[in-house]
């Protein structure tokens, strides 16, 4: 704790806190202690230590989860790395997992089919997930495909299991190569506070992305919401 007694009890706090989790006593995902705990800690009232807590969330060092507490986050994840999300959540130790919110075949509209290079009104496959790791949603993504390079798709493969990205180059042969996006952050709306568990004032970085092949033919057209506090974009700039 630091002794300075210009320095904010909860300020001290958190600072400890922060050194304890750069030390890896606590580890990504692990539970932080509670207000009460804290508050017999440290001899403060249990509003300082919310507030220490507060700041260590709004520093993005930690989150909260409704009924169960504060945990330490994980590394942030890049948005600029061309990879699947259950590969991405594998890669930085954690389980991938999925809940399907739609999986249905829909014809194209206007603006979809110029993004896939196909005519309006071609079938589609419409595929919305909310992505998981550890158990915790980090994402929102539908995905878009034509549906005759993936006939059956949605027949064939449970996408609560099965990674979409694997799916398309083990079974139908394609490769995703490159991308084009645009990313830009906002507010969430309600439902999608209520489905990544997350309080209105952490933003979301909105992303639409087209995946294309070897041959610069777009295979997926996808646009997603990922929690501000979980995710960064890194760019080169020459």
């Amino acid at each position: 704790m630091n002794a300075d007694p210009s320095t904010p009890l909860y300020t001290q706090i958190k600072d400890h806190l922060h050194a304890q989790i750069q030390q890896g006593i606590y580890a990504p995902g692990a539970r932080l202690p509670s207000e009460r705990e804290l508050a017999l800690e440290f001899g403060v009232s249990r509003m300082t230590a919310r507030q220490a807590l507060q700041e260590l969330i709004q520093d993005g060092l930690a989150y909260s989860r409704v009924g169960k507490g504060t945990f330490v986050c994980p590394p942030k994840i890049d948005l600029t790395v061309l990879t699947s999300f259950s590969e991405e959540s594998r890669q930085r130790g954690m389980t991938p997992g999925s809940r399907v919110l739609k999986a249905a075949l829909a014809p194209a509209d206007a603006a979809t089919a110029r993004w896939l290079q196909i005519a309006p009104g071609t079938e589609i496959v419409v595929l919305t997930r909310l992505r998981l790791a550890n158990d915790r949603p980090l994402a929102i993504e539908t995905a878009h495909l034509d549906h005759r390079l993936c006939p059956a798709i949605l027949d064939r493969h449970d996408f609560a299991r099965e990674s979409l990205y694997e799916v398309l180059r083990q079974q139908y042969g394609w490769v995703m190569v490159w991308a084009d996006q645009i990313i830009e952050a906002r507010q969430p709306t309600h439902e999608e506070c209520h489905l990544l568990e997350m309080d209105r004032q952490i933003p979301v970085l909105g992303l639409t992305r087209v995946t294309y092949d070897r041959q610069d033919r777009p295979i997926e057209f996808v646009t997603s919401v990922y929690r501000g506090d979980q995710y960064r974009l890194h760019a080169v700039l020459r």
